[in-house]
């Protein structure tokens, strides 16, 4: 490969996408995820497994920030800064992660 630079600039356009992704699938709305599998919405599972996978990709990006000395709270609340920072998906994510959005500036 060759001497190819990730920018912050780019990172954070990545982190903004994944969020957004993130955010529509706790609000079941369409996704990426549903054009990939689409045999899946007939599955209970399915809604659950699609939130895994958003919440994945958001922690991955935030990793990739972190490691590269890149501010990623800015774009959360206080409180959604801290769920990822506890990096579990718990019932409080899901239950108030919209709740917390509000007091973004």
């Amino acid at each position: 490969m060759g001497d190819m630079m990730i920018t912050a600039e780019y990172l954070l356009t990545k982190l903004e996408e994944a969020k957004n992704h993130f955010e529509r699938a706790l609000d079941c709305k369409h996704t990426e995820f549903d054009d990939l599998y689409p045999y899946m919405i007939e599955h209970p599972q399915f809604f659950w497994y699609k939130r895994y996978v958003a919440w994945s990709e958001l922690l991955t990006i935030v990793k990739l920030c972190n490691e590269n000395r890149i501010e990623w709270t800015a774009q959360f609340s206080e409180k959604q800064a801290e769920y990822i920072a506890k990096r579990v998906m718990s019932a409080s994510v899901l239950d108030y992660w919209f709740e917390s959005r509000e007091t973004v500036g």
